[in-house]
């Protein structure tokens, strides 16, 4: 049976539509999922996170190539498909909850299509774990942003706090047609992968993060007009904040224009100033 039709029997037979908030979006092409496993090089050693397992479709498949899953979902409904599809893989552990406030035992590698409604906070969540590689499929516009180049229109804090911690590669694009129900928009397959050290050198995450956050929602001023808010968080107003405005690296740039190692060096110059 060919997982189109799979996908609407199962739904069928436990009276469940799939819920547009959750991004239940299923990939109902075989191809694309072993392309998926492919990607991540699955071996018989890995542990592979998934998240949104969803009908349990990708995870059969990853049961049979690696050591063992760890299958997420959050909706229980969705979890009763999946502990009656799933009987009789060991390998496989389900966890019904929410992977963002969910403990998750250490994994090796990520293969999944998370619901695009988490695609943010998940990516930044996996950053702050260890693993090998992550091979996700996200929404082309969030792809794209992950992977942007400066100055572009989707260069911004997701593309310069992404390139701090990981690498990533654009693989394939998914058209909408691979899903059921078809989402909005088609898809992009990544591969992240955690940088061993970091591209450039921070003395201070939290101040780099925060100099990001801020300066990227006034993307289109100069640096000197666009830093005064994290000068006055900082305590410094009025004459100081115009004097320490100005004597910042790139304060004549537009923020749009710098590059991600330029920020890095900014805050480095903040630290030290402060």
């Amino acid at each position: 049976m060919d997982l189109l039709r799979k996908a609407k029997r199962l739904l069928r037979h436990y009276n469940l539509s799939p819920k547009k908030r959750l991004g239940q979006n299923f990939v109902v092409n075989s191809a694309l999922l072993e392309e998926m496993i492919s990607y991540a090089t699955v071996t018989k050693d890995d542990t592979v996170l998934e998240v949104g397992a969803g009908l349990g479709f990708l995870t059969r498949r990853l049961s049979s190539k690696c050591r063992s899953v760890i299958a997420v979902e959050v909706d229980p409904k969705l979890g009763e498909i999946l502990r009656a599809e799933l009987t009789g893989l060991s390998n496989v552990t389900l966890i019904e909850a929410d992977v963002l406030q969910a403990s998750i035992p250490p994994f090796k590698k990520v293969v999944s299509t998370p619901p695009y409604s988490i695609s943010s906070p998940l990516l930044f969540w996996l950053l702050e774990k260890r693993f090998d590689c992550a091979v996700l499929t996200f929404q082309k516009e969030f792809a794209e942003r992950l992977a942007a180049s400066v100055g572009s229109k989707d260069y911004g804090r997701l593309t310069v706090s992404t390139y701090y911690r990981a690498e990533v590669e654009l693989l394939r694009q998914v058209p909408k047609g691979m899903f059921y129900p078809p989402p909005d928009v088609d898809s992009l397959v990544v591969r992240v992968k955690q940088r061993e050290e970091p591209p450039f050198p921070v003395e201070d995450e939290q101040t780099f993060s925060e100099l990001v956050r801020i300066l990227f929602t006034q993307r289109n001023k100069k640096v000197r007009n666009a830093i005064t808010p994290l000068l006055r968080m900082r305590g410094i107003q009025g004459e100081d904040a115009n004097k320490l405005a100005d004597s910042l690296p790139f304060h004549d740039k537009r923020v749009r224009k710098l590059a991600p190692e330029d920020f890095g060096n900014l805050a480095n110059v903040i630290v030290r100033k402060l």
